[in-house]
């Protein structure tokens, strides 16, 4: 195996620690902790109601800020005082500004992007997550249907929530695409199959960079629907598979030179993940190329990211399939090779969020 590693360390939560912390300070971690549901609740509405935005643009006292936004003096007050305890605001003199941390609550696009997946797709439904942990079940997705996986029922969402949910999974895996296009085609490949293609954005950026490539999208019917649409101007140049993978019988087409899977293995279980990937070896020939995008977990360059990611697994636990998880890439690559596959080359640090891409053999 070859592996290209940009990572500076692969070390998780990694972080310098003054040995200076006091039993206080230890205390005052735990507390973060029991309080943190009403604490983001409390940050999200100091950026809905336009506090973080108004201070953004002017420092002021509480009265002014309650003028201003029209609400109650209260309402201001109660929120700036806990802003405070949050580092989102500073005070001095009985005037407030926003701090840094409050800077990035409020105009960082990551942060505001995973605050509204979190809100909007997450929020109510982990206050069932012990049961979906013990049960294997995602419990928390009967806030919004009866349904045995959030991808059955993506396209049923109410608008608000679908829209963080895409905005989640799109802005990611956008930035991700413009860096992964040069190793992908590096092996010039005339016809691409893309394994859980969505909405087709990855294969508009195929078919974008190459006018002479083939693209073929394998995903659910609702997905497929979609990306039809997107896809349209492409005619006869992209084709559409509709395939169950979590059906013992489907099976995926062959013909393909690559097979890419972005983003798509961590919505499944260890054993659904070997399964589908004896399903791909099976479609492949013998020179064809696999490639699997992940963002690994221990992979990352910084904490926030693996902090993120391992959160995220959380999400898969409760909402979308109660089986699957952000994986590393020991894991992944005991997958790799269950299902029968070599692993040829491992390209880690990709994009702006360190994903990492594996290319694989039959």
């Amino acid at each position: 195996m070859i592996t290209n590693n940009n990572t500076k360390n692969n070390q998780p939560y990694r972080r310098a620690r003054k040995n200076t912390r006091t039993m206080a300070d230890i205390a005052f971690d735990a507390q973060k902790i029991a309080f943190a549901p009403i604490s983001f609740q409390a940050a999200l509405a100091l950026r809905d109601l336009g506090i973080l935005e108004f201070l953004n643009n002017t420092p002021a006292d509480d009265k002014t800020i309650a003028k201003k936004l029209k609400l109650s003096l209260y309402a201001v007050q109660t929120l700036l005082e806990v802003g405070l305890g949050l580092d989102l605001v500073t005070l001095q003199n009985g005037v407030y500004n926003i701090s840094k941390t409050g800077w990035f609550i409020l105009c960082d696009p990551m942060t505001r992007v995973n605050m509204d997946f979190v809100n909007d797709v997450c929020y109510q439904g982990m206050y069932t997550l012990k049961d979906s942990l013990i049960k294997g079940k995602p419990t928390g997705l009967k806030v919004f249907g009866k349904w045995k996986t959030v991808y059955e029922g993506l396209s049923k969402l109410p608008k608000k929530n679908r829209t963080s949910w895409f905005a989640f999974d799109h802005f990611y895996s956008d930035i991700a695409f413009p860096a992964i296009l040069p190793l992908v085609f590096e092996l010039n490949p005339h016809t691409i199959f893309d394994i859980g293609g969505n909405t087709g954005k990855w294969a508009k950026k195929c078919l974008d960079h190459n006018p002479q490539v083939q693209v073929g999208i394998v995903d659910l019917p609702g997905q497929l629907a979609v990306a039809k649409k997107n896809l349209k101007k492409y005619k006869n140049r992209v084709s559409f598979h509709a395939v169950n993978l979590l059906d013992g019988k489907s099976v995926i087409p062959g013909g393909a030179d690559a097979y890419l899977m972005s983003q798509f293995l961590d919505c499944f279980s260890k054993d659904e993940i070997v399964s589908i990937l004896k399903k791909v070896k099976k479609a492949a020939d013998k020179n064809a190329r696999i490639y699997i995008l992940e963002p690994l977990w221990d992979r990352q360059e910084y904490a926030a990211s693996t902090f993120c990611l391992n959160h995220t697994s959380l999400y898969f636990t409760n909402i979308a399939n109660g089986n699957s998880k952000m994986y590393s890439l020991g894991e992944m690559e005991e997958c790799i090779k269950k299902a029968g596959l070599k692993t040829e080359k491992v390209f880690d640090g990709v994009g702006r969020f360190a994903y990492t891409l594996i290319r694989c053999t039959k």
